[in-house]
């Protein structure tokens, strides 16, 4: 049995854990990643966080063959080098010559979402498909594409990027600099967005009540007042699935792959979500007479799916199965 160490580095937490060739997590830790410190001192406590997973595992260095890290931006894999990370002080980081001043093991880095894929595709949603996507709705939206079992990256490590595709022209702002992107109205902040808007053009609604009774809005609170038969959520859900299914949609029209994954917080919502969404997203892609169509599923990984695949990642890598790349 091989083993490997996943790292998912979030701007809040960064977890680590050890998982095997099955894709199986066997232990896993975490601790504050408290972002506005140097890259360096972050780097070093991600190393410090292997090592103490490796040993609460009953394991040694020995035991590893390779680390795998999942960060948010864009790698340089070859030279095992993160690029840039959006919401940390992280350019041009060193992080496999830093990492392996820590503990000296094969270091593979590659983007979260691409880790999250890769997770539902050995363990989760997608295990047993060669050709899939994974699409993350959170702060923004995240893609992974697998392509016969491997991610597709582009030539520069920065390809898959679904969240800045543009779904309304000239609409809402979007992160990114554009306007109207996928990300402005299918992220769970999109949905947040158009929960607030709809309850203050309807004061009197259910949606208004709860929103006044909680004292916050979030991802789950036009469904909560959907099933209270608010029809000013019925009508924030109908938007935010149009959307939805239309980014969707795009997605399978560019890859076709066997299973589309969604994944994300607002997934708990389960079937109110799900069922709407599939009969919306499966009435738009450009299936010819006769054409197997897609399945859509809801991701399984859950807040796990980071570490998982990085661990994998850092598999594939060490198996020479991701071309041109090193660990």
């Amino acid at each position: 049995m091989a083993y490997y160490v996943g790292i998912d580095l979030g701007g809040t937490n960064i977890k680590a854990g050890i998982v095997d060739d099955q894709g199986q997590l066997l232990n896993k830790d975490s601790i504050k990643t408290n972002a506005q410190r140097p890259m360096e001192e972050i780097i070093h406590d991600m190393g410090s966080l292997a090592v103490k997973v490796i040993e609460a595992a009953g394991l040694k260095k020995e035991d590893i063959s390779a680390i795998g890290i999942g960060s948010p931006g864009t790698p340089d894999n070859k030279a095992g080098v993160l690029v840039y990370a959006g919401n940390l002080p992280f350019k041009m980081a060193p992080m496999r010559k830093l990492i392996r001043e820590v503990i000296d093991l094969p270091v593979f880095i590659d983007n979260d979402a691409n880790c999250a894929a890769m997770a539902e595709a050995v363990a989760g949603a997608a295990k047993g498909v060669k050709d899939s996507v994974t699409i993350t709705l959170g702060t923004g939206v995240g893609a992974g594409v697998i392509v016969n079992g491997v991610i597709y990256s582009g030539f520069n490590q920065a390809g898959s990027e679904f969240g800045h595709t543009v779904l309304v022209s000239g609409g809402e702002q979007c992160t990114c600099g554009r306007k109207g992107c996928f990300e402005a109205y299918a992220s769970a902040s999109a949905l947040i967005r158009m929960t607030k808007e709809a309850a203050e053009a309807a004061p009197d609604s259910k949606l208004a009540q709860v929103i006044k009774e909680e004292g916050k809005v979030n991802g789950m609170t036009a469904f909560k007042a959907q099933r209270m038969g608010d029809a000013a959520a019925d009508g924030v859900i109908d938007k935010y699935t149009d959307y939805l299914a239309d980014g969707l949609a795009n997605a399978i029209n560019a890859f076709m792959p066997e299973v589309l994954v969604v994944g994300g917080g607002v997934c708990n919502e389960g079937d109110p979500l799900l069922i709407p969404l599939q009969e919306k997203t499966m009435s738009r892609p450009f299936f010819g007479p006769g054409v197997r169509k897609t399945r859509i599923a809801l991701a399984q990984m859950g807040n796990d799916a980071g570490i998982v695949g990085a661990a994998m990642m850092g598999m594939s890598c060490v198996n020479e199965k991701l071309d041109g790349t090193a660990c």
